[in-house]
């Protein structure tokens, strides 16, 4: 009984994200630092002040001789432990963000209860790497200043088309005000991807995105998008492209060049002006009172 009670009190939690890489360190060895960060998802209903945190946080070095998965399911399991003490349940999914380190991280959530999502939706875990990146390694003992070397680049896959029965029936462009979408937890939404908004912005501030009609299959769009992990719109040259996932990438429209031209400049301008924030929401018609799918987005950095 008095475990039931206490199961009862601990706070539920969302769930994690996960970046386990190297970092612009090198250790008195020579070789470069490793960590592991895991920190609960961005909480919708969380407004508080810029830099507040009020989800779980865990960060842990890593011997650059014990970069395996053995090490990272102890780290987890150390992880989770803390969390408990900390009063959170153990979440039911982890986000796994780098598409190199997809298979180190399944093995070690193996046997672990967790459900693993490759995903680059992690934008908890990306504002805190840029956190770290701007206050925490700088003052670190071997931190290596300066440009470095950047990484190869990897060959981005192409746009697929989406599969006929999931394109709808039209679609259009969309402009959301900040101040309306702080009101979003109250909305009639299916399948909802909401993320808490940035406090420092102001309640006009314009949020481009897209509306998806189809009067007959708008629930079954919105249940294939929330399968996708939406991360961001992208104007490619004269198409309008959703990445998704890891490295998804899907051809959601052709553009004529003008429309194009407009939209990457409006795309432009949310990434200085709204942090990034764009949207898609999937409805049955222009003026239905219900949203069948609604994901926040963030065009963040990848790494």
């Amino acid at each position: 009984m008095r475990e039931r009670v206490a199961q009862a009190a601990l706070r539920p939690s969302l769930d994690w994200e996960l970046d386990f890489y190297s970092r612009p360190i090198l250790e008195a060895d020579g070789r470069k630092r490793w960590e592991v960060l895991i920190c609960t998802g961005a909480d919708p209903l969380q407004a508080g002040a810029d830099n507040e945190v009020s989800g779980f946080r865990w960060q842990r070095d890593c011997p650059a001789d014990s970069v395996n998965s053995i090490w990272l399911r102890e780290a987890i399991e150390a992880a989770l432990a803390e969390a408990r003490h900390q009063g959170w349940l153990p979440p039911r999914r982890l986000r796994c963000w780098r598409g190199s380190m997809r298979t180190m991280v399944q093995r070690a959530a193996e046997g672990l209860g967790l459900e693993l999502v490759p995903s680059r939706r992690c934008y908890a875990l990306v504002e805190w790497l840029q956190e770290r990146h701007r206050h925490v390694y700088p003052k670190e003992a071997g931190y290596l200043a300066g440009p470095l070397a950047p990484p190869p680049q990897a060959i981005r896959p192409v746009a697929v088309p989406l599969p006929e029965a999931l394109r709808g029936d039209s679609w259009d462009w969309a402009t959301l005000t900040t101040g309306a979408l702080a009101e979003a937890g109250d909305w009639q939404i299916g399948f909802a991807g909401l993320l808490p908004l940035p406090a420092a912005l102001p309640p006009e501030t314009p949020v481009p995105g897209i509306r998806l009609f189809s009067r007959s299959r708008s629930l079954a769009i919105a249940g294939w998008l929330a399968g996708l992990e939406p991360v961001r719109l992208e104007i490619d040259a004269d198409q309008l492209i959703l990445e998704a996932g890891l490295e998804d990438r899907w051809l959601l429209a052709n553009l004529d060049r003008q429309e194009a031209l407009a939209a990457a400049a409006a795309f432009a301008s949310a990434r200085e002006q709204a942090a990034g924030l764009q949207f898609i929401a999937v409805v049955s018609g222009p003026d239905a009172e219900r949203l069948e799918g609604f994901w926040l987005l963030r065009d963040l950095p990848d790494g």
